[in-house]
């Protein structure tokens, strides 16, 4: 008996994971293929035409602000969120190539989320620390600054997708507080 298909409006892209493989396939695996397609690409976004990671990052952006505001009242909480962003982060970006059916597909997109979050980790609760951020990260993303790009290249899977996006955050930061220091 072929597989039956179940119809997922969302986007085609469900249709590998839709596939019921027999009678130990569950409507739970499914129904988590989906969310982890659905948090990967944040909801959709990661569907744009254009610029994806642009888009994915643009998302991040306006969270920038109040998380450093956070992070100044509590700082075990937003270590927390941190934490939890990252590993659902890579969590998602993991079954979601498997579902897309390519590493790193370009709307997976939670990556530069968690890499425009982690470099809030430095910055002032600032709008401009932000969009100075916001570029500095999208140059970084793609210039894969030493270990961005060996882990882009050696490491697979959701950590793979997830971590290079990290190195980007983390000297996106390291380089906006740098320069409000200084200008």
């Amino acid at each position: 008996m072929p597989p039956t298909r179940l119809s997922v409006p969302f986007c085609d892209a469900f249709s590998k994971a839709n596939a019921l493989d027999g009678p130990r396939q569950s409507f739970y695996a499914v129904g988590v293929r989906a969310l982890a397609v659905m948090v990967a690409t944040v909801g959709g976004v990661g569907y744009a035409p254009v610029a994806s990671g642009t888009v994915g990052s643009l998302v991040a952006l306006p969270l920038l602000p109040p998380l450093a505001a956070l992070r100044g009242y509590a700082p075990w909480a937003y270590a927390v969120l941190l934490v939890a962003l990252v590993g659902i982060a890579i969590w998602a970006a993991d079954r979601a190539e498997d579902v897309l059916g390519a590493e790193d597909h370009p709307h997976i997109v939670i990556d530069e989320v968690a890499g425009l979050v982690v470099a809030g980790i430095v910055l002032p609760g600032t709008w401009l620390a932000a969009a100075v951020a916001f570029v500095l990260f999208r140059l970084f993303d793609v210039v894969k600054p030493f270990p961005a790009r060996q882990i882009d290249a050696s490491v697979e899977g959701g950590l793979g997708v997830v971590g290079d996006d990290l190195v980007a955050g983390l000297y996106a930061g390291l380089v906006t507080r740098v320069l409000l220091a200084v200008v």
